[in-house]
């Protein structure tokens, strides 16, 4: 099965928000992102509305043509949003107010009663879910235990250890990434992966038998400032494409 591509456009929004101006605009975005080939979209919708807003995931609901992701922290709020809005798919991450970028995989494991509440809500609203979480046993068990569709695993520590060259901590991540895909497949749960991927490292994942789709934004954003949307999506297709054979 080929993996497939999934582009985060929250970073589109970021450019915008600068200026607190209409563009560039992540709905025009998604559309190029779609017709240079992805297969999803996902735009995190963040409770301090840092980057993507209501009206853009408004707007995205009714022009993505292939599968919409909504990420999303899974308070209240946030759960009635997205049932309101209908995405395809929500993927439920960490949120902290500081942070630069999400840190971390999810603590399902820590919170397992209001999560399987907030997943049975939009299942029964056949919204499919999937949780973000570190590829750790506990956490995977615990993402079966709630009721997840999905387990996307978080890449980050992978990408940073690539990136310093240090390469007895990439085998280590990679093998933990090998390892928790399998056994997420045996509880039943389909598996994702994405952050900190880029041209250079995303080879290495995108090998991982029973990974389904890389969710990947920021590399490809800062690719599509030089380049284009256009190029930029075909590029990292290509470099997932070429792990593939």
């Amino acid at each position: 099965m080929a993996i497939k591509l999934g582009v985060n456009i929250d970073h589109i929004a970021t450019i915008r928000e600068a200026r607190k101006i209409r563009e560039p605009d992540p709905v025009a975005a998604a559309i190029l992102a779609e017709i240079a080939g992805c297969h999803g979209i996902t735009a995190h919708l963040r409770e301090d509305r840092r980057h993507i807003q209501e009206r853009d995931v408004r707007l995205l609901r009714g022009v993505v043509t292939t599968h919409l992701n909504m990420e999303m922290a899974p308070t209240p709020e946030m759960v009635q949003l997205a049932i309101d809005i209908q995405p395809d798919m929500v993927t439920l991450v960490p949120e902290n107010r500081e942070e630069v970028t999400t840190e971390g995989g999810l603590n399902v494991a820590a919170r397992i009663d209001d999560l399987s509440k907030s997943i049975a809500s939009f299942k029964n609203n056949d919204i499919a879910v999937s949780v973000f979480i570190d590829p750790d046993t506990d956490q995977v068990k615990a993402a079966k235990k709630a009721g997840a569709d999905f387990a996307e695993f978080h890449t980050g520590r992978f990408a940073n250890a690539f990136d310093m060259g240090a390469s007895a901590d990439v085998e280590r991540e990679f093998a933990a990434l090998q390892d928790m895909t399998v056994l997420a497949r045996k509880y039943g749960l389909r598996v994702n992966a994405g952050h900190g991927l880029n041209y250079r490292n995303v080879g290495y994942i995108a090998s991982i038998e029973g990974i389904e789709e890389l969710n990947i934004g920021h590399s490809i954003i800062g690719r599509a400032a030089l380049v284009g949307i256009d190029r930029a999506v075909k590029e990292m297709l290509d470099a997932i494409r070429r792990a593939e054979h």
